[in-house]
């Protein structure tokens, strides 16, 4: 009897702890387009975000709209969900889009950055933000990001 119980212990102790999209009051979402650059790869395509506080929603579909990827951040966890379908997880966001989509995302200071805000985070770790154009409240709709031999061209078009 005590085996079983120990043994129903380590199996609850492995399984996966659900990673949601963010419930809570949102700080903004966005739409508009992500180009990609990673050596001879590239991807262009639609990007969807919702941001709250403690997680992250990240839609990314081709031009047409047809679904490549889900990212959803919940706290320190990050599930890469993709159209297989096929589920990935990580606590590096950054480390698991590369190895899954082709391309890092730096998911873990770019909340800041795309609202115009400093990014210590992203600048340690080698990062590089250049604002192209802002909106009438100041906010920014056209950004490159660049990381060694990395660059990703964000185009805002909606912001909530």
């Amino acid at each position: 009897m005590i085996r079983v119980v120990l043994l129903a212990a380590l199996l609850a102790g492995c399984a996966q702890v659900p990673i949601e999209p963010p419930a809570g009051p949102l700080e903004f979402s966005l739409a508009g387009r992500l180009a990609a650059r990673y050596g001879n790869e590239s991807f262009t395509g639609n990007i969807t975000w919702h941001h709250a506080r403690d997680g992250d929603e990240l839609l990314i579909s081709t031009p047409t709209g047809q679904g490549v990827a889900q990212i959803v951040r919940q706290g320190d966890a990050v599930l890469l969900k993709t159209a297989e379908p096929r589920e990935y997880r990580d606590a590096d966001g950054e480390a698991l889009t590369e190895r899954v989509l082709g391309f890092p995302v730096p998911i873990d200071g770019l909340a800041e950055w795309v609202q115009g805000k400093p990014a210590p985070k992203l600048e340690s770790r080698g990062w590089k933000v250049e604002y192209q154009e802002r909106d009438a409240q100041g906010r920014p709709t056209r950004m490159r990001l660049t990381y060694q031999g990395i660059e990703l061209r964000l185009a805002i078009s909606q912001w909530n």
